[in-house]
C-alpha cells in the first residue's frame, strides 16, 4: 500500500513542491561565493552550453544559473525522477525526460535516444542543457560517453559545474548523494569549457570523456574547498 501510495501523482507533486521550497531555503540561508569570479559574464558569448554535474551533487545546481539563461534539465522518467522534475519546474527549468544507459536496451528503456534528440533541438533553439555526466546506477563520478556525444553533434561546449555547502548530510547511496543544509556557507565552482570536435572518432571521444570526468572532479574538489571541507 505504501509503495502504491508513493506512486500517486498528488504525492509526487507534493514532495516535489516541498523539495523546491526546501532548496530555495538552503540557497537563501547560505552565503554563496562563485569561482572563478565573473564566470557568468565570460560564458555569455559561448551560450548555449551543456552543464555537466554529478549525480548526488546536483540538487543545488539550478541556482548556479543566472536567471536570464534559458535552460532545460535532463531528468529520468523514474518515480524519483518525477519528484526531481516537479522541483526543477518549480525552480524555473524546462524538462527533458530521459536518461542514459550502459547498453542499447537500457538506453531504449530510459528514453535515451529520444532525450538526445530533444537535447539537440533545445540547444539549437538556444537553451542550455543541464545533465548528469555519470549514468545511473553507477559507478558514481565516472562520466558516460553520452554527454560528449551531445557536445560533438551539437557543436556546443560542456561546462563542468559543482555546488557545495558547508553543512550537509551524506547518504549511503550509489551516487554518494549530498543533502545540502541551510544556515552555512555555499560555493559554486565552474571549470573550463570543453569543446568536442565534430569529427571526433571513438578514441578521441574517450579522451574527451575523461576530460569531462576530470573537469567535474576538479570543480567538485574546489567547491568543497571553498566551504572549508576536504571530503568532496
Amino acid at each position: 500500500m505504501i509503495k502504491r501510495l508513493g506512486r500517486q501523482p498528488w504525492v509526487l507533486s507534493t514532495i516535489g513542491t516541498l523539495m523546491a521550497a526546501y532548496l530555495k531555503l538552503v540557497y537563501r540561508t547560505n552565503r554563496f561565493v562563485i569561482e572563478p569570479e565573473g564566470v557568468h559574464e565570460q560564458s555569455e558569448k559561448d551560450l548555449p552550453v551543456i552543464v555537466a554535474m554529478w549525480h548526488g551533487q546536483h540538487f543545488m545546481v539550478p541556482f548556479a544559473k543566472p536567471a536570464h539563461w534559458p535552460a532545460k534539465v535532463m531528468i529520468s522518467r523514474s518515480a524519483d525522477g518525477e519528484v526531481n522534475a516537479i522541483a526543477a519546474r518549480k525552480l524555473g527549468l524546462g524538462l527533458i525526460r530521459a536518461s542514459g544507459g550502459k547498453n542499447a536496451r537500457q538506453i531504449k528503456k530510459r528514453g535515451g535516444m529520444r532525450g538526445f534528440i530533444e537535447a539537440l533541438r533545445a540547444l539549437k533553439e538556444g537553451y542550455s542543457i543541464a545533465m548528469t555526466a555519470d549514468v545511473p546506477k553507477g559507478p558514481a563520478r565516472k562520466s558516460g560517453v553520452g554527454i560528449v556525444q551531445l557536445a560533438k553533434h551539437s557543436g556546443r561546449p560542456v561546462l563542468p559545474v559543482a555546488v557545495a555547502t558547508s553543512r550537509s548530510i551524506e547518504l549511503n547511496s550509489w551516487d554518494k548523494a549530498s543533502v545540502n543544509l541551510p544556515f552555512g556557507r555555499g560555493s559554486i565552482a565552474v571549470n573550463d569549457l570543453i569543446w568536442v570536435p565534430a569529427d571526433a572518432d571513438d578514441e578521441t571521444l574517450e579522451d574527451y570523456r575523461l576530460k569531462v570526468e576530470e573537469g567535474l572532479n576538479q570543480a567538485t574538489k574546489r567547491a568543497y574547498e571553498l566551504v572549508g571541507r576536504a571530503d568532496g
